[in-house]
């Protein structure tokens, strides 16, 4: 089905696109990489909470800096083939109505700069919604659209780029938040008691693991430490096995840590997870990027470029050295002549001739702000009658399609993208539980409230459901507990 009102009228039908009879032919599934610890999404979603902490109607900018209705609503071309795999069409229900391509987002914020460096707590700017009014909050597909014919799911809410950065206005969306009255050594001695004699009380832990914040869990650490004169991580690795192990160390990892582990760990021994190397290079802001590569060196005593480049090779491996630079520009306002040039570019290094300039898709890619490069993606599909992300998977494939699709999926709708990743982590048979882990507890305070909104939206089922039928034991409790069921 097309979107009312795209592409906008006068542009012909695309010749001979796709073939006959192949018209939802995808990439196969399970072609990604995938990302964690982002911004903070900023959700149009929500409803202005009553008060406390969330900012209200007022607080939002005035919907100014968005491109014009009529641009991009983030579809292919009507008829053209789903820019993004995975059964029927990203963001259609298996069997129903939707358009197939990629969900648009409410409205997205990309953090920029200081404003989104998680506070102690773990909470960009500190704010920290009081409640969510109404409980769940509507799906985009929910919101009236007639008053915007072609931005499919045009929140009534837009955020202004040119304002500061949105995780000062908004609160956040991860599941997990500061316990409050939170006490380090109590928590610390509720863990010891639950490793202590014969058996380990896994529900004591779960309920302490679970309810508290990245910081909190990093007190409880030294408390436990100055107290018992243990190391909290040997005690817990002693007790526990398997994915709870993975699962409960992951939890206990500062972020940035986590981060330059999960590298460490895709790179280290014979053959390279490159999904991982993509999911967390071409997801994070230039402040985490930064920390990252620090945080390697000073823990692995490695270089990450040197690491990068001796394990990758070719288009993807200058794209990933480009990603550890941190360099991406993060100027929150949008240039609607650089897109249209910059789209101009794109299609002259690939639709527009024989073979492909890719050093031109990764100059943009690379160094372009993620709402910059999704008008750049809107001002694409109307010259070219072709989304670019179909574009890519046409000159480009294996490592560094990925890698550049990444980036887009990304600039387009954040959530999306992890509640594929999601998804395909537990498909079919065998789960990928490394995926699983690194992103639930990645986003868990950041923005999976969304991904949860995403993936019921996307999957018709909640996300909660597909971990519990594929996941058991305490593994399985953490993982639930964490996502909020």
């Amino acid at each position: 089905m097309s979107y009312p009102g795209y592409p906008p009228t006068g542009y012909p039908p695309f010749p001979g696109y796709p073939p006959t009879g192949q018209e939802s032919s995808f990439p196969p599934p399970g072609q990604y990489p995938y990302p964690s610890g982002f911004p903070p999404m900023g959700g149009g979603a929500y409803p202005p909470a009553p008060s406390g902490g969330y900012p209200g109607a007022g607080g939002y900018p005035a919907p100014a800096g968005y491109p014009a209705p009529g641009g991009y609503p983030g579809a292919p071309h009507p008829g053209g083939a789903p820019s993004y795999p995975g059964g029927q069409g990203f963001g259609a229900p298996p069997g129903g109505a939707g358009f197939p391509g990629y969900p648009q987002p409410p409205t997205q914020s990309y953090g920029g700069g200081p404003a989104q460096v998680p506070l102690p707590g773990g909470f960009p700017g500190g704010a920290m919604p009081s409640q969510y009014p109404g409980g769940q909050s509507p799906y985009p597909s929910q919101i009236n659209t007639e008053s915007f014919p072609s931005y499919p799911v045009f929140s009534p809410v837009s955020l202004d780029y040119s304002s500061e950065p949105a995780a000062m206005t908004q609160g956040t969306h991860g599941t997990i938040r500061p316990a409050a009255n939170f006490d380090a050594m109590r928590d610390a001695e509720v863990l010891r008691k639950a490793m202590k004699g014969f058996g380990t009380d896994e529900q004591a832990i779960i309920d302490v693991v679970a309810n508290r914040s990245n910081d909190q869990r990093q007190k409880i650490k030294a408390a436990f430490k100055t107290m018992y004169g243990k190391d909290l991580i040997k005690d817990l690795k002693s007790e526990l096995s398997g994915n709870m192990e993975e699962l409960i160390l992951a939890l206990f990892m500062p972020p940035t840590y986590y981060d330059a582990w999960s590298l460490r760990n895709a790179m280290k021994g014979a053959g390279t997870q490159e999904r991982v190397l993509i999911e967390i290079l071409c997801t994070r802001t230039n402040q985490e990027i930064r920390e990252i590569v620090r945080c390697y060196q000073s823990e692995f005593g490695r270089d990450l470029e040197k690491d990068i480049r001796s394990d990758t090779s070719g288009h993807f491996e200058r794209l990933l050295v480009s990603m550890c630079q941190g360099n991406r520009d993060e100027n929150q306002n949008v240039n609607h002549q650089l897109a249209q040039e910059d789209a101009q570019r794109l299609y002259q290094a690939g639709e527009g001739r024989l073979g492909t300039d890719e050093s031109c898709f990764n100059m943009v890619l690379a160094t372009r702000s993620f709402p910059q490069l999704k008008a750049t993606m809107e001002a694409y599909s109307r010259m070219a009658n072709r989304d670019l992300l179909s574009s890519v998977s046409r000159e480009f494939s294996g490592n560094v399609e990925s890698g550049l699709k990444t980036i887009l999926q990304c600039a387009l709708n954040r959530p999306a993208f992890f509640a594929e990743r999601l998804y395909y982590s537990m498909k079919g048979a065998g789960t990928d539980d490394s995926t699983l882990v690194r992103i639930v507890v990645t986003r868990s305070e950041i923005d999976l409230v969304q991904i949860k909104q995403m993936f019921s939206q996307m999957y018709q089922k909640t996300l909660g459901t597909v971990i519990a039928s594929d996941t058991s034991g305490d593994y399985r409790k953490l993982l639930l507990a964490i996502v909020g069921q």
